[in-house]
């Protein structure tokens, strides 16, 4: 039994250190040399300041700033300790609740919009941390924002092209706007 053990002991511990110790500090060194800014988080710094991510959601609330996607981490919203859905399926009447609600904050906060509210700004992403909106949920607040900062719908309009991603390589994904950014891009602007 001795001579079975003591292999498998020494395998055990080879792939241990090599696996769980050598090669993560590898990728990790090597990840921080190839792609500094997104080895460090994609932070966003503004004077020195670090003001985010371009990872994970914040929440806004005030009517001159465009809202994101609602978080679905628990009582913190966007804590990237919480990740993780709702899991409320789409029957729920949970979440019918929390969608209704939403949509009536949503018409509050801009009573003269008679559009249709995009589904991502009244249902969370599964991880509850998502920074994108759609380029659809982005155009239904800009006649709030415009009209909350004073600005001209068309400079609004602007902002949200210059600050929406594009599909990866063309091909990949959906055109988004970073909520984050364009906030930021939007509190530089001078009036």
């Amino acid at each position: 039994m001795i001579t079975q053990l003591r292999p498998v002991l020494v395998i055990f511990t080879c792939l241990t250190v090599l696996m769980g110790g050598l090669y993560p500090l590898f990728i990790t060194g090597v990840s921080a040399a190839v792609f500094p800014r997104q080895a460090a988080g994609s932070l966003i710094v503004k004077d020195k300041v670090v003001i985010g991510s371009d990872l994970i959601g914040q929440q806004f609330t005030d009517p001159k700033y465009f809202w994101g996607r609602p978080s679905a981490t628990a009582t913190l919203p966007y804590n990237a300790l919480a990740s993780g859905g709702s899991n409320q399926g789409p029957l729920n009447p949970a979440l019918l609740d929390a969608v209704k609600q939403r949509i009536e904050a949503l018409r509050a906060a801009d009573p003269g919009n008679a559009a249709r509210v995009p589904i991502d700004l009244v249902t969370a992403s599964a991880s509850g941390l998502d920074p994108h909106i759609s380029v659809a949920a982005a155009n239904y607040q800009a006649s709030r924002v415009a009209r909350v900062r004073g600005l001209p719908g068309e400079q609004v309009a602007a902002l949200i092209r210059d600050n929406t991603g594009h599909r990866w390589i063309g091909l990949f994904g959906e055109p988004r706007v970073n909520v984050l950014g364009l906030n930021l891009a939007l509190d530089g602007v001078a009036r």
